[in-house]
């Protein structure tokens, strides 16, 4: 099932959901901020993403300023830290068939379409 972790507050996100609106594909709209992910799945997003959690992170965010910055944390530290703090997670990420891919720029969207 195709699915977007969608923040609608952000610009980027709200790109990438068009795109999936504009593939006529059916798609699950997962809000985030409002549903907070666990670490389990978090744990298995940043592995369909292959990257490591800090590339998930949005350290431009103030919660990261404010309480992680400078800070050496471990993966397991990183994942909780978005657990606790969904702002903190960069957006969107769509995932397809066992694919995922950060939507930025949103046109990455269309690579596991």
């Amino acid at each position: 099932m195709l699915k977007i972790y969608h923040n609608p507050r952000c610009r980027k996100s709200r790109e990438g959901l068009a795109i999936l609106e504009a593939s006529g594909k059916d798609f699950e709209i997962v809000n985030y901020l409002d549903a907070p992910l666990s670490v389990e799945n978090l744990t298995e997003i940043i592995q369909l993403l292959k990257i490591s959690p800090i590339e998930l992170i949005r350290t431009s965010e103030n919660i990261w300023k404010e309480n992680y910055k400078g800070k050496e944390l471990s993966n397991a530290e990183i994942i909780q830290a978005m657990a606790e703090h969904p702002k903190l997670i960069e957006r969107p990420i769509v995932i397809h068939n066992q694919k995922a891919v950060i939507g930025r720029p949103p046109e990455k969207i269309n690579d596991i379409l």
